[in-house]
């Protein structure tokens, strides 16, 4: 453990340390990655990379206030986690996530708030819940394949709470994606679901989410990226092109046998 470091990614060292998630410089998704991150930050968003003796990367934690959390959680004075990843899975546990974890507890704790809460699940894209339940988080709320866990100093403060995301969905009519650049695969994802919409004559409306409010309001758990038809939540996070194809191909069969 004492050959390892955690580094803080700032708006000065993003070049050199990079996202972890996205490490070409010259990747487009770096960049769009890179803008949100350095706006974001001026708000107390952290990115931290664990590093071992040999300068690679093993993993990495992302964590802001939860008041310009990019999930729909209200969490008046907590920290919030927005993504914590171990790599390899030679890895994995070895106390590394854990160290991670403490970066967020540590801050939440310096800056007087009342814990810290994530959004975990057994889907994709997302940490599961074991990991913060070994650190002492508890489950505090869920909504769908998501749980709400929190970790707070005082027993009396009021417990985080999940947003009700359903309520946004019926307002969506037609084929609609909206996504932020928090996860930087979304650009990629984006891309190709343009692509594949048009070879199936699809209208797929996209839409930038740019604020923590608006992510906040998201129509899905995960609500930096929302898959839609017709008012019904399809994805509620990256996909591909293949992925996006099958589910075309599934619901315009579905329609034909309505009609017919």
């Amino acid at each position: 453990m004492d050959s390892l470091k955690i580094v803080e990614v700032t708006s000065e060292n993003v070049q050199k340390e990079t996202l972890f998630c996205v490490k070409d410089i010259t990747n487009s998704a770096f960049e769009s990655k890179r803008k949100w991150f350095e706006k974001r930050h001026r708000e107390g968003l952290k990115l931290k990379i664990l590093k071992n003796e040999d300068d690679q990367m093993i993993g990495f934690v992302e964590y802001t206030p939860a008041k310009n959390a990019w999930r729909p959680v209200d969490a008046d004075n907590y920290m919030f986690i927005h993504c914590m990843y171990v790599y390899s899975k030679k890895d994995r546990n070895k106390g590394y996530g854990s160290m991670l974890i403490e970066e967020a507890e540590k801050e939440a704790q310096d800056k007087n708030m009342a814990g810290v809460c994530v959004m975990t699940s057994k889907g994709s894209w997302i940490a599961g819940k074991s990991i913060f339940e070994k650190n002492g988080f508890k489950q505090v709320d869920c909504r769908g394949r998501f749980e709400l866990l929190s970790k707070k100093w005082k027993a009396t403060a009021t417990d985080p709470k999940l947003l009700n995301w359903t309520v946004q969905q019926e307002k969506y009519r037609g084929w609609h994606l909206l996504y932020a650049d928090q996860c930087p695969w979304h650009e990629k994802s984006v891309e190709a679901m343009l692509h594949t919409a048009m070879d199936f004559n699809i209208d797929l409306k996209v839409t930038k989410i740019k604020t923590a409010k608006e992510a906040k309001n998201a129509p899905s758990g995960y609500g930096v990226f929302n898959l839609l038809h017709d008012g019904k939540l399809i994805e509620d996070h990256y996909i591909s092109a293949t992925r996006f194809r099958n589910i075309l191909k599934k619901e315009l069969k579905g329609n034909e046998q309505v009609e017919s």
